[in-house]
């Protein structure tokens, strides 16, 4: 039973609710992308929901052909007042029918689900395959998972995770071979969720603000395969290369960049950036070589020292010799 506790705790410090405003900003990126197309919240309570809210608000102005909504029903109600329902359900809405431009209780169908609503369940699949983009904001635990899943099925999607999570073996080659790559992104980093009732104030990465009632989270991001203009903008370099400033590495032939506005606008090699360069990757002008390791398999060093975790680039425009 003790174990059943933790890991509903655990749970309870996985479920963040997204801020409108958050889901707004990035949305205007991709407009263009959801004229007929199915979207599916997948992990969405839809009382709780600002996607569900968001898509449901939107959904003639984006021209959207359905919008689902499922969620996790919590088996533990005393722990997580929010999910208190017997049931798991899934909600459909298809436009507004009496023309008052809102989604009304009456025009959103509210369907149940015989197991407990987890994405990984069957039904939750059968939903998924109908769905051309997938936005939520998963569980940070099983993002992994989640990512595979959807990767799986080809689907198109938009989610929030945490900026670590691209350090992943399941999520890196993703990043390099340019399956999945980052969001617009959150104003200067910093998201800040609402919480379920009851839940633990304590975040390991999170800092609880009790004014608010939200936990900001500095070290989160969106990821999409959904193409937006900010991927395409070029970064521009300043500086120069110079043996001093940049020194190479121990166990991999390339230099070490510490800030990603640094990046020498005169060097062919590889370069090893932090993994906040991936913001301003644009893969018409970087390739993503690989990740953190050099050839001994050990941690990138710079005399003896490693750096926190390197992606190793090219400059795809730098002509050949220094």
């Amino acid at each position: 039973m003790n174990k059943d506790l933790h890991q509903a705790k655990k749970g309870k410090n996985d479920e963040f609710y997204t801020q409108l405003a958050d889901i707004e900003n990035e949305l205007e990126h991709y407009e263009q992308h959801f004229k007929g197309k199915v979207v599916y919240c997948n992990c969405d309570d839809p009382r709780q929901s600002n996607f569900f809210h968001y898509f449901s608000h939107n959904f003639e102005r984006l021209g959207l052909k359905k919008l689902v909504s499922s969620c996790y029903k919590n088996q533990s109600p005393d722990l997580f007042s929010r999910h208190d329902s017997e049931q798991a359900v899934w909600l459909e809405y298809t436009g507004d029918k009496n023309l008052n431009r809102l989604p009304d209780r009456e025009e959103i169908e509210v369907k149940k689900l015989k197991s407990d609503g987890d994405f990984r369940s069957d039904e939750c699949i059968e939903l998924l395959k109908q769905a051309d983009i997938v936005a939520t904001n998963p569980p940070f635990s099983l993002f992994r998972e989640y990512v595979v899943q959807l990767m799986e099925y080809e689907k198109k999607f938009l989610i929030i995770g945490n900026m670590n999570a691209i350090t992943y073996k399941e999520i890196f080659p993703l990043i390099k071979d340019n399956k999945m790559w980052l969001g617009h992104g959150f104003n200067a980093g910093n998201a800040y969720f609402a919480l379920p009732d009851g839940a633990d104030k304590e975040y390991a990465s999170g800092v609880y603000d009790k004014t608010t009632g939200l936990v900001k989270f500095r070290n989160v991001s969106w990821f999409t395969n959904l193409d937006h203009k900010k991927r395409h903008e070029e970064l521009i370099l300043y500086k120069r290369y110079s043996p001093e400033e940049y020194p190479t590495y121990d166990n991999y032939d390339a230099i070490n960049v510490d800030k990603t506005a640094e990046i020498p606008m005169d060097w062919d090699g590889a370069m090893g950036v932090p993994i906040s360069f991936l913001d301003k990757y644009n893969p018409e002008q970087f390739e993503i070589i690989k990740f953190r390791k050099g050839n001994d398999e050990r941690d990138l060093s710079v005399n003896g020292k490693c750096p926190y975790f390197r992606i190793v680039i090219k400059n795809k425009g730098v002509g050949h010799g220094h």
